[in-house]
């Protein structure tokens, strides 16, 4: 007897634990007891996602692989897709294709970094059973349906997004734009409407291409006459994008101002020492800043403690305190963050073929997902079919 229930074959017992069981917790258990009682039976195998799934928003995000994730990834996003896992159907889209978009110089640097992202997935506790992690570049509805959404939306319109516009700027690439880079919003609503995701977690920034996107659904809602897509809805994370440890606004690999998530107890030490303050605080008896004071800025981020913080911070302002000891609390802060990912990942990068088979497996069963939008978006314009 499992729960009040009596199971005197293994089927019964699958088919309760495929019917049966009211909450994560109950199945887990009750998955753990069929495992050890029929230790030959494939128990990882079982369609409970589907079950777990049911009612619940569908939620897209992702990265683009073009390296490993650093801790702005973690305070950015990471740290609420974990929360997710337990509320919204999550999709992560490893996106290989978009990074293509201004790496086409570097196509190695962006295949290496698929499984270098993958680890860093899973090394922070994102679980393969409770979300999908999946591959773009191996998702061909996704390229179709972007063609598609092109004749729905103008250059005049794509090159007046904001974030678009941003980006050209940052990147010093005046007029000669790579097409795939102006053109990325349309590409963007295909990702988003191939799983008909209606939550997507963004950047303040990145608010205006999920405001596209809804206007190209709006739009081949109402030449289709009928409600083919739904539109979705932005979260804005409470924590903004990190600064580089060197104070720029943006924080990357690339420009050596980032700590990875798999930092060395050395290489966090090193950044933290390096990390920009306030110039002006030259004696500990000074009054210091905490606006644009880098170190305070992760302690906002990263520091459980907030009424902690909240009488360090008025007692730099006052005078009294050295930028030695909050970098200190930081940086103590950071090692217990990131000392077992990094143990994690370690012992996950032994096992390449695991790797391998969680993006795989993904990978297929978000293709299901997205050819269905397709055909969904295909029928509903009265395309032609063979």
């Amino acid at each position: 007897m499992f729960y009040g229930k009596h199971y005197d074959h293994r089927n019964e017992l699958v088919a309760g634990l495929l019917t049966g069981w009211p909450d994560d917790q109950t199945y887990s258990e009750a998955a753990a007891w069929a495992a050890f009682c029929f230790q030959s039976f494939p128990m990882r195998r079982l369609p409970f996602r589907e079950k777990t799934q049911m009612n619940r928003p569908t939620i897209l995000t992702g990265d683009r692989t073009t390296g490993p994730l650093h801790i702005g990834h973690y305070a950015g996003s990471l740290a609420n897709r974990l929360r997710y896992q337990d509320s919204h159907e999550q999709f992560l889209l490893l996106a290989d294709t978009q990074a293509l978009t201004d790496n086409a110089h570097d196509p190695d640097k962006v295949r290496r970094s698929v499984v270098e992202v993958a680890l860093d997935y899973l090394a922070v506790g994102i679980d393969p059973c409770r979300t999908t992690i999946c591959l773009q570049s191996h998702l061909p509805a996704l390229a179709e349906l972007s063609m598609l959404y092109l004749n729905f939306v103008t250059v005049a319109r794509l090159e007046r997004n904001p974030t678009i516009k941003d980006e050209i700027r940052l990147r010093g690439f005046g007029r000669d734009i790579p097409a795939g880079f102006l053109c990325y919003p349309a590409a963007q609503a295909a990702d988003i409407t191939a799983f008909k995701a209606t939550v997507v977690p963004v950047g303040e920034d990145q608010a205006p291409l999920i405001e596209q996107t809804n206007e190209i659904v709006r739009r081949i809602n109402a030449i289709s006459g009928c409600s083919a897509l739904p539109e979705a809805r932005a979260i804005i994370p409470k924590a903004g994008r990190l600064p580089g440890i060197d104070g720029k606004a943006k924080m990357s690999k690339s420009g050596g101002n980032a700590i990875t998530l798999s930092a060395s107890s050395e290489e966090i030490r090193n950044a933290v020492r390096a990390m920009f303050t306030d110039p002006n605080h030259l004696r500990v008896e000074d009054p210091g800043c905490i606006e644009g004071n880098v170190v305070f800025t992760y302690l906002d981020a990263f520091d459980q403690d907030q009424d902690g913080l909240a009488e360090l911070k008025a007692q730099y302002q006052r005078g009294g305190l050295g930028d030695s000891k909050i970098k200190a609390r930081l940086e103590a802060i950071l090692q217990e963050l990131i000392a077992p990912i990094r143990e994690r990942r370690a012992q996950l990068s032994d096992d390449r073929g695991y790797i391998l088979n969680v993006i795989k497996e993904g990978t297929e069963r978000a293709r299901e997902r997205t050819e269905s939008t397709r055909r969904d978006v295909v029928s509903a314009l009265g395309l032609f079919r063979l």
